[in-house]
């Protein structure tokens, strides 16, 4: 896989320094390179307790990202998945420590309690105070005597980061740590393995499945599961942890394990915030990536309960772009529309020939909706038979509130439903299309004559013509050939789609930013629509 690296041995220098020339000079690191790997706070004085966390590189922005007032004092950095050297450890501790001491936060890993254990004792013969503790916050596997430390780490950061800006001292922030690390728990789910620099991925998720419980290292998880969407991986993930979540007020943290898009993490919040599992989870941290497993498409959920100890440490302001704060989770808030955009329902009336014929048109939509996004994928993004199949089910559900006895409401009521649910800029257009179809009936005009109408109408808007393969280039020779009888016009759209075939050059739509070698031999989506369509209706009637 294609990475945007420059080579593995620099891999991690690199990111460093790309932080620090990003970070408006609120960060630095000590002259090491490459063994050692060290972010510190650049306005550190040591008049206060440190705190140091850090581990193998890879799980970005953790830790570097979280250096700052009010979090981390220093990051140690390893190579990829990679715990850091002793001497890497000892070198931030000395940095950074004063007479107050400092506390390293270490995930429950056997390289990272080794290398930051010996370079505590080394740093306590230099007579400072060091403290440690070591989190697991990991519950994948119930039963492992040193469960793993995962984004549950994040609190402890906070928490105990705030205490530390506001002067407490080592004992208390230690105390606080340990109580903090045996409250918290976290579980994860993925669709898929990460890419390590280097390597050859491992490919052991099946497509539809997922797994449940992997580490962030990409260690295998408890059990692969039927991936049946989000609420459903949500529900596996909130299942795990019900026994820690059952009673109190909590908070969650949702953590992007790397390259689950925005979108995806929306939508797993929504899924968190309404499912009766999460009921006493009232606060969350993100959705954002925060300890990351390189390119892992997943998730994971980490819960603490709360209490006036540690709300006002999680929900204090720090000025870190990686830390998202934490917000009370609430119901949506809903407004009315303005004025003048509430739809304006139509009176209904049956007809049950109209209604057939509209009810097959969607039918016939709804069956193309996988050729078509294959055709799209050729020139667009694939997924004109999506939207076009959703229009379709909407407008179906939709024929017992429509006049199908008044052609001329009809043709509106039809343009006014696909504004509401079809996308993209096809939703736009058909929606012109059938009111000025609508707008020709009412002044009097004939159906064929009213469809050209439209025709006219969203060639006008749209600024496109036959011959620039569109779906007008099927559309146009159809409707001219309406008057013939359907099965002529039926011919006459598959010509005109066929010929989009041997377009190299779109002129409009998102197909005219698309090489020619993307085109030729490929039916325009929207022109084999409306060739479907026709042949559909042809064989019916």
């Amino acid at each position: 896989m294609s990475q945007f690296i420059n080579a593995k041995d620099t891999l991690v220098t690199d990111a460093v320094d790309g932080l620090l020339e990003t970070s408006g000079g609120a960060l630095t690191r000590l002259d090491g390179y490459p063994h050692i790997k060290v972010v510190c706070r650049a306005d550190w004085d040591k008049s206060k307790v440190a705190l140091i966390s850090g581990g193998g590189s890879g799980h970005e922005p953790a830790h570097a990202g979280f250096v700052g007032r009010g979090m981390l004092t220093a990051a140690v950095c390893g190579e990829v998945f990679a715990s850091p050297s002793v001497d890497a450890v000892l070198a931030g501790i000395l940095a950074v420590t004063g007479k107050a001491g400092c506390l390293l936060i270490v995930k429950n890993y056997t390289g990272d309690r080794l290398n930051f254990g010996l370079a505590a004792e080394r740093a306590r013969a230099f007579g400072l105070q060091v403290e440690m503790v070591i989190v697991d916050d990991d519950i994948a596997l119930p039963h492992l005597p040193q469960p793993r430390g995962v984004a549950g780490t994040l609190f402890v950061h906070k928490i105990v980061g705030d205490m530390a800006e506001n002067g407490a001292d080592l004992a208390a922030i230690k105390a606080t740590a340990d109580r903090t690390i045996a409250a918290m728990s976290s579980i994860g789910m993925s669709l898929d393995t990460c890419t390590v620099p280097g390597s050859a991925k491992e490919n052991r998720i099946p497509v539809g499945k997922a797994e449940l419980g992997l580490g962030i290292h990409g260690e295998a998880g408890v059990e692969q599961v039927t991936l049946e969407g989000a609420h459903s991986a949500m529900d596996m993930v909130l299942d795990k942890l019900s026994a820690k979540i059952e009673t109190g007020e909590h908070v969650a943290i949702l953590n992007n394990l790397g390259s689950t898009s925005p979108l995806e993490m929306s939508i797993l919040a929504h899924c968190l915030a309404t499912s009766p599992k999460a009921g006493n989870i009232k606060h969350i941290i993100g959705p954002a990536p925060l300890m990351t497993s390189l390119d892992m498409h997943g998730f994971s959920v980490s819960v603490l309960p709360v209490d006036d100890t540690n709300l006002a440490p999680l929900s204090a302001p720090v000025d870190l772009a990686a830390w998202p704060g934490m917000k009370d989770i609430a119901p949506v808030k809903v407004q009315p529309l303005p004025d003048g955009l509430s739809p304006i329902q139509p009176i209904p009336s049956a007809n049950d020939k109209t209604a057939a014929i509209i009810a097959q048109c969607c039918d016939l939509l709804i069956a193309a909706e996988n050729d078509l996004n294959t055709l799209d994928a050729k020139s667009g993004d694939g997924d004109t038979g999506s939207t076009l199949a959703t229009a379709a089910r909407a407008l179906k559900g939709a024929l017992d509130r429509m006049p199908l006895a008044d052609l001329t409401q009809l043709f509106r009521a039809i343009g006014n439903e696909l504004s509401q649910t079809m996308g993209g800029s096809s939703g736009v257009i058909l929606a012109i299309f059938f009111g000025a179809t609508g707008d020709a009936c009412a002044s009097g005009k004939p159906t064929p004559k009213a469809l050209k109408a439209g025709l006219d109408r969203i060639s006008q808007v749209g600024g496109a013509a036959q011959g620039d393969r569109t779906m007008i280039d099927a559309l146009a020779p159809a409707l001219a050939a309406l008057p013939e009888g359907i099965s002529v016009a039926a011919a006459a759209a598959r010509a005109g789609a066929d010929e989009t075939a041997s377009m190299g050059q779109a002129k409009a739509g998102r197909a005219s930013y698309v090489p020619e070698e993307n085109l030729l031999g490929h039916n325009d989506p929207g022109a084999e629509a409306v060739a479907r369509l026709f042949e559909g209706l042809a064989k019916a009637m």
